[in-house]
This record gives C-alpha cells, sequence and structure tokens, in this order.
C-alpha cells in the first residue's frame, strides 16, 4: 500500500498551525490529551519547565497543541512541552487542533517539531530514526526525504546505535558529542570504544584528538622496524584502506600475513550491508 506523503502541510505545522476544512479548533479537558508514547524526546529540562508553566499562569497557553482522536480522549502530536507545563501550571481546560494523522505521520510531525527547534540529543535522534524505519518499514533514503534529511545524515546518526550502551549514555547526557560517538567508532573492539570513551571524558579531549587516537590505536603493532620494502607496503596498505573508506562510505581495515591476508568492511545494520554489497557488485550484473 502507498505511504501517504505530508507534504507542505508537515512543514507548516511548525512552528505555524496549518488548518484545513478537515481540522477541529476547540478547547479540551486537559486530562483527556495523553502524552505520544513515540515522543522521540526523552528528557526534558524541569527549569525551563516551570519558567514555561509560570508564563502560562500569567499568560495562559498562547498556542494550542496538536492532537488527533484516540479513543474517548486525544493523543498528542506536537506540544509535550507546553502540555507538560500546563499541567504543572494546574490548567484545567486547554486549546487544541485536531487533526486526522496516521500513526507515521504522527511519529514524523514529532520529530521534525523537535529537530526543527533542536531539542532532541542525539542518542534520541537516532532512536526515533530507528523507529521509524523499523515500525513503518521505510528506508533511509524515504526517511530523510520525509524529514528533509540527507541518506548520509539519517545513516550516520544510526550508527550511533553500534556503540556500547554506556557511550550511548554519554551522548545522551552530551558529555560526549555525536563526533565524538562516530570516531570512537573506528575502533572495532567494544572495549577498546569504552576504555576511549572513557579516556576522552575524562580528558576532555575533542573530536579531533580522538580521531587521532584512534588512528593510532589501528595502526599494526611496532614490535620491529620493517625495513625500506615493509615501510613502503605499511605505507602503500594505509592509502588502499583510505580509498576503500571513501569509495564504499564505511570502515574498512587491511590485514596481511605475508603475501596474502584480508580485508574486512563494517556495515551498521541491513541496509548498509545491502549498499555496500550493491557498491561492490556495481558494473557485475547479477552477480
Amino acid at each position: 500500500m502507498a505511504k501517504k506523503g505530508l507534504g507542505r502541510g508537515l512543514q507548516a505545522l511548525i512552528p505555524e498551525i496549518e488548518l484545513t476544512e478537515h481540522d477541529e479548533v476547540r478547547e479540551v479537558p486537559l486530562e483527556e490529551v495523553q502524552a505520544n508514547p513515540g515522543q522521540p524526546r526523552k528528557s526534558f529540562d524541569e527549569t525551563k519547565l516551570a519558567e514555561l508553566a509560570q508564563s502560562i499562569r500569567e499568560h495562559g497557553l498562547i498556542q494550542p497543541l496538536v492532537v488527533r482522536r484516540n479513543g474517548n480522549g486525544y493523543q498528542l502530536v506536537a506540544g509535550e512541552r507546553r502540555w507538560r507545563a500546563a499541567r504543572m501550571a494546574g490548567l484545567e481546560r486547554v486549546a487544541v487542533v485536531v487533526k486526522d494523522l496516521s500513526p507515521v505521520e504522527v511519529m514524523e510531525v514529532s520529530l521534525v517539531e523537535n529537530l526543527q527547534r533542536e531539542d532532541l540529543n542525539a542518542m534520541e535522534e537516532a532512536r526515533a530514526y530507528r523507529s521509524l524505519i523499523d515500525d513503518f518499514g521505510l528506508t533511509q533514503e524515504e526517511l530523510g526525504r520525509r524529514l528533509g534529511r540527507s541518506r548520509s545524515a539519517i545513516a550516520n546518526a544510526l550508527r550511533l546505535l553500534t556503540l556500547p550502551e554506556e557511550i550511548q549514555e554519554s551522548v545522551s547526557r552530551g558529555t560526549l558529542s555525536a563526533g565524538h560517538g562516530r570516531a570512537i567508532l573506528g575502533l572495532s573492539d567494544s572495549a577498546e570504544q569504552s576504555k576511549l570513551a572513557r579516556e576522552a571524558e575524562v580528558r576532555n579531549l575533542s573530536v579531533r584528538a580522538v580521531e587521532e587516537l584512534v588512528k593510532r590505536k589501528e595502526r599494526p603493532p611496532r614490535g620491529r622496524r620493517l625495513g625500506g620494502r615493509g615501510d613502503k607496503l605499511a605505507a602503500e596498505e594505509k592509502d588502499l584502506e583510505e580509498r576503500l573508506k571513501r569509495g564504499l562510505g564505511t570502515m574498512v581495515k587491511i590485514n596481511r600475513q605475508g603475501g596474502k591476508g584480508k580485508i574486512e568492511i563494517f556495515f551498521y545494520g541491513e541496509e548498509d550491508l545491502t549498499r555496500v554489497v550493491d557498491l561492490l557488485l556495481m558494473g557485475k550484473g547479477d552477480l
């Protein structure tokens, strides 16, 4: 079944609300409005919520909440921060715009609202992308098109979900950035990733410094000097790795053992695997 696109209406919902002949604007009991369980934003600044609640007490809720019908009540589509602050302010009734949206449209609107206001941390954004892909069968390319993001931006965000859980928590807290996380993914061993993440936090390392540490850790050990030809082979190997990384858009390692060896190509999810295989088989027909 074809997926329904939101078109210009999605963009118009935020920050302005586009009304159509099918939408209702009404006042409803606040208790009838329930949170969206798929809301990508999981953390809210309590101090800022309290400030907003005080403003609502003084001036009321100026911008209506966007909701959709859900049984005998309503489910939030956009405006959870205002909804939380309205509850904190003790409001009994609120103005809402009731829109007829599908579940995937609800997720999209919630995500775009937060992305446009830069309210999501990098892990919340990545998990929201993963939910839309898994729950609604969207490809990275389709998701990027619907949200106004490039496919590579979606792929880079999703890569963060392959980090060890403790590093994901650090990115969520903001003690490490998404850039740190992507740099740490240059290490293939999860224990080494966690060790480097702790070092980056303790020493307050920049992303560039972490990238340099990854390069050093990934170099072959210097147990003995290779000599002229060995050094040349190592340099050629490094150059080949870099060319493969650029061409395939993913981490690549060449492990040489004498005159033989193997090439390791990393992927981050089923769609990324398909993309890499397509690149490798480009021009090879049905192989």
